[in-house]
């Protein structure tokens, strides 16, 4: 399955979601700066948008992650967030409640080879 660097500081959030990658199979762990990611590393980076949206965005950009996916979920509210997520570059961007729902099978499919 996928490695995955989640970079989301609300902790509860984050640990619903590692929880859910690792019952799925995935090996997730949590990052407080996208910038110590080692791109040969991971398979997929997820990056919560649902504050800070712009300072979080711009952190990742700057990060060398190479081509690694870079999957995003913001406040459903927000969906001029999810617009500059995807000017940015961004893999695929969604929902949190979606996120919450399908986190596993979007890293699983960021994550399959071709």
């Amino acid at each position: 399955m996928a490695r995955v660097a989640a970079f989301v500081p609300d902790l509860l959030f984050g640990s619903n979601v590692l929880g859910a990658l690792r019952a799925a199979g995935h090996e997730a762990v949590l990052v407080s700066d996208p910038a110590i990611v080692e791109p040969d590393a991971v398979d997929v980076v997820i990056v919560d948008l649902t504050s800070d949206a712009p300072e979080r965005i711009a952190a990742v950009t700057a990060a060398d992650l190479g081509s690694v996916p870079k999957l995003a979920f913001y406040a459903h509210v927000e969906a001029d967030v999810r617009a500059l997520a995807e000017e940015a570059g961004f893999t695929q961007v969604v929902p949190r409640s979606r996120m919450a729902r399908e986190g596993a099978s979007l890293v699983a499919r960021l994550a399959a080879p071709g």
